[in-house]
């Protein structure tokens, strides 16, 4: 009789402990967590074999089929990618000597839809909504207009220290996922932004105390105005502007898409935000290509040199 292999679910904790060794972020181990115990419940709740040499192609494509209707194709094409790197590491630690059955499997086809972008219209009423003097009106000025100019990640722009903070040269210290570091430029606009808030916060209760940049106005740690409060902060600021929800993604997808209107290249636009590969600037700024390439044709019309 063909030895079926360890029961998947006692290899999880294995795998996520392998993950954690490549300091991925919370977020992310989680998602992968997500994938393999659904997945070990599903095969559970279907009566399948569970035995990492007994797991077929068919029923992974079974179980993809059924989390697409479940929940969506693109939560499905998730759990498809993340099973990808599961039997990778199956594989690699001798965990299943049979071939890797995701081999056989696709991907869900997911429709790709525009997401939008901000545009100026909806940012200077974004940038209306936080006028005034005081300390937060400050804060949530400089955030913006941060973001605006190189389209920072919200986990990165929550940890920027007070010492990363250089405004003679106009640059920030920005600490990427996985531990990287690089420094993002900022224009006139966004350091005059900066430099009302930092003089607003020298007056801040927890000013003199704390390391961190941005500041709380309350809350469980007002010393630290992180991620969380960021993204709380844009929504709010968007409804109060009148232009519904507002993420920190969006600003990613602005920032490429303005830098490579304006005629930035790929290879600035990546270093400024933080990204390593093209695809990345792809990915966020892909969606509009089209609209730019047109608007590049009402420029340069070769028949209308004729």
């Amino acid at each position: 009789m063909a030895d079926s292999g360890a029961p998947l679910a006692a290899l999880i904790p294995s795998w996520l402990l392998s993950l954690s060794e490549r300091d991925l972020s919370p977020k992310t181990i989680e998602a992968y967590q997500r994938t393999g115990d659904q997945f070990c419940a599903w095969l559970a709740a279907e009566g399948l074999p569970d035995g990492t040499e007994a797991i077929e192609p068919a029923a992974i494509r079974a179980f993809l089929a059924h989390e697409t209707e479940r929940t969506s194709a693109v939560s499905a094409h998730q759990h498809f990618r993340n099973l990808r790197v599961l039997f990778r590491w199956l594989a690699r630690e001798g965990e299943r000597t049979g071939p890797d059955p995701m081999i056989r499997v696709d991907g869900p086809k997911v429709s790709r839809k525009v997401k939008p972008v901000l545009g100026d219209a909806e940012l200077i009423r974004l940038l209306k909504a936080c006028e005034g003097q005081g300390f937060e009106a400050r804060r949530d000025t400089a955030i913006i207009r941060v973001l605006v100019d190189c389209g920072a990640r919200v986990s990165g722009l929550g940890g920027i220290a007070l010492a990363d903070v250089n405004l003679s040269h106009k640059v920030i210290r920005i600490r990427l996922k996985g531990g990287d570091e690089h420094l993002i430029p900022i224009g006139r606009k966004a350091a005059a932004a900066l430099d009302r808030y930092l003089r607003a916060r020298a007056r801040h209760p927890r000013g003199a105390g704390s390391p961190w940049l941005w500041l709380g106005m309350a809350g469980r740690d007002p010393g630290h105005f992180g991620p969380a409060g960021i993204q709380d902060m844009l929504e709010r600021r968007g409804k109060e502007a009148g232009i519904g929800k507002v993420t920190p993604h969006a600003f990613r997808r602005t920032f490429a898409h303005n830098w490579l209107d304006g005629g930035g290249s790929e290879l600035d636009g990546m270093r400024i935000a933080g990204w390593k590969t093209r695809a990345m600037i792809e990915l966020y700024a892909g969606d509009l290509a089209a609209e730019r390439a047109r608007q590049s044709h009402a420029r340069l019309s070769p028949g209308d040199r004729l």
